[in-house]
Formats: structure tokens, C-alpha cells, sequence
């Protein structure tokens, strides 16, 4: 059975850099497509970033040129590099994974930016 675990999320002052990291157990297959969204109180989950097997990445408006994401095939392994982080970013953080064409998700890690 295919499971994510994520990990990275914290509270953080406004400017400042978190880095995530997603990484899937029981699959021996590549992921095709990795993706980060985020889902604020009230707020419906939002794309973040994503990113194909080519390497193509798209990302929100909202945080292009402060958020990278990276893979690690190898390690079918995933991370998000937030930097200049702002009090809008302040959200509950999922990462997905496509396995062989099966979505799945993380458990979610909580990002908190302060002002």
C-alpha cells in the first residue's frame, strides 16, 4: 500500500524559509506527476506547485519566485522550498503523488507564518 508522509511545516516569522519534504513507502514505481497544494481556514485546497516527470513545473501566482519544487525519483521523494514567506501563506500543506496513474496524498503538515 502506497503511503506519503510529509514533513517540514512549522511556525515561521514573516521573510523567513521553510523547506517540505514528502516522500511515498510501498510503491516501486516513479511518481509521473507530484504536486503541493494548500488549503487555508474557510479556504477551498489550492494548487501550489506541481511538477511532471519531464520536470515541467507550474506554480501559483501567488508564490512564483519564492516557492520551488524539487523531485528525487530515486528516493520517489519530494520538497517544497518556501522562502520570503508571507502571512498569506499560512496553510495546512499536501503533497500528491500519481503512481502508475493512482492519486495519493499526504496527511497534510501545518505552516503557520507570523507577522
Amino acid at each position: 500500500q502506497v503511503q506519503l508522509v510529509e514533513s517540514g511545516g512549522g511556525l515561521v516569522q514573516a521573510g523567513g524559509s521553510l523547506r517540505l519534504f514528502c516522500a511515498a513507502s510501498g510503491s516501486i514505481f516513479s511518481a509521473n506527476y507530484m504536486a503541493w497544494y494548500r488549503q487555508a481556514p474557510g479556504n477551498q485546497r489550492e494548487l501550489v506547485a506541481a511538477m511532471s516527470s519531464s520536470r515541467a513545473t507550474t506554480y501559483a501566482d501567488s508564490v512564483k519566485g519564492r516557492f520551488t519544487i524539487s523531485r528525487d525519483n530515486a528516493k520517489n521523494a519530494m520538497y517544497l522550498q518556501m522562502n520570503s514567506l508571507k502571512p498569506e501563506d499560512t496553510a495546512v500543506y499536501y503533497c500528491q503523488q500519481v503512481i502508475n496513474g493512482r492519486s495519493y496524498w499526504g496527511q497534510g503538515t501545518h505552516v503557520t507564518v507570523s507577522s
